[in-house]
């Protein structure tokens, strides 16, 4: 049986390359797949393997001092969910552009957002109804799934974040409660000491993020929609009646698809269904674009 195992541990690492290239041996190894990024600031993983492997990599990866205690989520996949194994050194494991900004002790990045569980996300907002969603993500991961109501930043990377941020378009935001939420917590991680240093005051993030609040309250709950991840699956829904909100940007019904542009030469992501061929506005032409696939 094979499973998707995701990760990540904020904790300085003094050497990178050389737990870079541990990491790599430990998962080639064992025949898993997946990407793993590795910085000072800490390690961000996603690998896909057979259950065994996979057991063995998480007790190998916890004998190291730094990165006892994490929290490993397992997942629906496996192997061929991934092209290929990647391991990679970077100056973040998350790439806000800020990599002197962001401090990290042995508890994790210093200074984010105060930890919520997903039955104290509820408890905020009963509590504190003004309560605003942040999305930390990508425009167009936003555009399958989001929690209701939620800001969502016009931004095509995660190094758009600071730019934003530092607009002024989100200054009516700093006296209220904001909850940021991402895929699996760790870009809210770096997003929240951010923006807690740009000025807002009250800011939260979701223990474990979309993935652990979907796991709680499946579509019952704030979340609506899909869940985009970055591998083969492409979105995940946390139940068979998840509503669709996506618009596919040829056609103009609806979708939970996130599909490549078209043009070979272009890496952008858009909303589109399966059957359609979509491109971005600088690749757009004027004859439409839908295609049947099958």
């Amino acid at each position: 049986m094979q499973k998707v195992i995701l990760f990540y541990k904020f904790t300085p690492l003094a050497d990178p390359e050389a737990v870079r290239l541990w990491q790599y041996a430990l998962a080639e190894g064992l025949g898993l797949r997946g990407r793993v990024i590795v910085s000072p600031h800490g390690i961000n993983g996603t690998l896909g393997g057979e259950m065994d492997a996979l057991k063995r990599y998480v007790r190998r990866f916890k004998e190291y001092p730094g990165f006892r205690g994490t929290e490993i989520k397992w997942s629906m996949g496996g192997a061929d969910d991934f092209p290929r194994l990647s391991v990679k050194a970077r100056d973040e494991i998350v790439t806000f552009g800020v990599p002197d900004e962001v401090r990290v002790d042995a508890g994790g990045v210093v200074g984010g957002g105060k930890h919520l569980g997903p039955g104290d996300v509820h408890k905020l907002v009963e509590a504190k109804p003004e309560t605003v969603f942040f999305d930390g993500r990508n425009a167009y991961e936003a555009g399958v799934g989001r929690f209701k109501d939620a800001v969502v930043p016009e931004v095509d990377t995660t190094r758009d974040f600071v730019r934003e941020l530092e607009s002024g378009r989100y200054d009516h935001l700093k006296d209220k409660p904001v909850v940021t939420y991402c895929t699996g917590g760790i870009r809210c991680e770096v997003l929240s000491a951010l923006m807690i240093n740009r000025g807002f005051e009250e800011v939260y993030q979701i223990d474990g993020g979309i993935v652990r609040y979907g796991e709680a309250f499946g579509n019952t709950g704030l979340w609506e929609g899909s869940l985009y991840v970055f591998d083969k699956r492409g979105v995940v829904d946390f139940g068979d009646d998840a509503t669709v909100i996506g618009i596919c940007t040829v056609c103009g019904d609806p979708t939970s698809w996130v599909g490549d542009c078209d043009d070979p030469s272009c890496v952008e992501q858009l909303l589109a269904c399966r059957t359609c061929t979509p491109r971005c506005a600088r690749h757009a032409v004027s004859e439409p674009l839908a295609s049947p696939t099958g």
